[in-house]
């Protein structure tokens, strides 16, 4: 009788807070139409700034921070399901509440937040700088990459992990953060160090590796099995659309926008050069391909053009928005319930995943030769983070229904882990190398 009178209480309690909260918003203003999405946007950017906020003044990648926000505020954390009621999409559909209730939106939000990440780290990368990349960041970045996406693959099956899981999460788990590392990079004043420069290419190499990938396992996905035709056709596609970008893209749009920008009017250039990133995403989903290589090759056609840096300042604060909107919606689509039926396979994962990386990049570094100090400092940096295109990748398995639903909060949750071992492996680089070039020079 005590526990009925209680849940009687609650339930009272919860639809008086509901009542009171929609009362006092259509008394506030009464003239808007009050939706989910309003709300679910509202809530975003004011518990996104709040929780990054703290984030940052702990020193932490903001990236994490987004993250923890949207698995707080998402409709699948059992953390509100005491203070609020029941109800919105979220609740009938999969039996949880949170303070965001509108999934089409969430994935909407996510979607636009993929394509603008990939748009401006593009313009960071024109066609002269993806040619400049010197053999060793390609040859090491590429060893390191996909050796551990081999071994985490045998791993994950060993796991248990059905082979579209264990093949998407394998490759989302080779590739490392830039975002993350660059930060780290600056905060620790290493960003113009020789290995920093080595480690800048090597993360350059990877995410034009994980573009591709993006849309190989896509389709690889939707086919339902990996056949040598299927990836031939892929690879013909993608090859197609890579060279006629660097070919006659390059000769064409670039000279558009900077006419564009002549007419010194910056509405007309970002409405120009955002067309230009959701036409050329448009396209790469037309052809069969991942809108993030679309956007991707959009922005090193942006960045080709003399306007480029100016295309850049006044993108950036919408990608910028729309980023963090992403990361905070891929926390509140994460199931963190279901975690701890999965943080053995977790830290199997996180042990295996940054040994692999440290190892397949000191492997790198040993066939081509480069100097011990250099390696190891590189090696130590590129080892833990993922972040961004692991995130990516899973959400695009997840959408197009090719792998599990856990795989989601499992990539995130790893993503936090690492990123905040980072900082430990990277300052432990710091005592071994120098430790080591002493025995050297005795």
């Amino acid at each position: 009788m005590q526990n009925l009178s209680l849940q009687i209480d609650s339930t009272v309690i919860q639809n008086s807070l509901d009542n009171t909260v929609n009362t006092l918003i259509e008394q506030i203003t009464p003239e808007l139409t009050h939706t989910s999405f309003v709300t679910d946007l509202a809530f975003i950017m004011i518990i996104g700034s709040i929780v990054t906020l703290a984030f940052f003044k702990i020193k932490q990648p903001l990236i994490i921070g987004y993250l923890f926000a949207g698995m707080l505020i998402g409709p699948l954390s059992p953390l509100w399901t005491w203070i609020l009621p029941e109800g919105g999409s979220a609740s009938d559909s999969l039996n949880a509440v949170g303070i965001l209730s509108d999934i089409s939106a969430l994935n909407l939000f996510a979607e636009i937040g993929v394509i603008l990440l990939l748009f401006v780290i593009g313009i960071e990368f024109p066609y002269a700088k993806i040619k400049s990349v010197g053999r060793v960041s390609v040859g090491v970045g590429s060893i390191g990459l996909f050796s551990t996406l081999g071994v985490l693959f045998y791993t994950s099956t060993a796991l248990g992990l059905e082979f579209m899981d264990a093949l998407f999460i394998s490759a989302a788990l080779s590739i490392s953060s830039t975002a993350i590392i660059v930060k780290l990079l600056e905060e620790m004043g290493k960003i113009k160090k020789g290995s920093s420069t080595l480690v800048l290419g090597i993360l350059i190499v990877e995410d034009i590796i994980a573009v591709i990938l993006i849309s190989t396992l896509q389709s690889v996905a939707l086919v339902g099995s990996v056949s040598l035709e299927s990836i031939v056709v892929i690879v013909l596609v993608a090859a197609g659309l890579i060279v006629g970008t660097f070919t006659v893209g390059t000769r064409v749009i670039p000279p558009l926008i900077d006419r564009v920008a002549a007419a010194e009017n910056r509405e007309i250039l970002l409405m120009s050069v955002l067309g230009l990133c959701f036409g050329y995403a448009l396209l790469a989903n037309i052809v069969g391909l991942s809108v993030a290589i679309g956007a991707f090759l959009a922005g090193v056609l942006v960045a080709e053009s003399k306007s480029a840096e100016v295309a850049k300042l006044l993108s950036s604060p919408i990608k910028d928005m729309f980023v963090a909107i992403f990361f905070i919606s891929v926390g509140a689509l994460m199931d963190v319930s279901q975690l701890e039926n999965y943080m053995l396979i977790a830290v199997v994962l996180i042990a295996v995943a940054t040994g692999m990386k440290f190892g397949g990049n000191m492997l790198g570094n040993f066939i081509f030769r480069q100097k011990r100090g250099k390696a190891l400092r590189s090696a130590f940096t590129l080892a833990a983070p993922r972040g961004e295109f692991s995130i990516v990748i899973v959400k695009v398995g997840v959408d197009i229904g090719a792998v599990s639903a856990f795989l989601f909060p499992l990539v995130g949750i790893i993503s936090i882990i690492t990123a905040f071992i980072s900082p430990f492996l990277m300052k432990a680089s710091d005592k071994i190398v120098p430790a080591l070039e002493e025995k050297e020079d005795v």
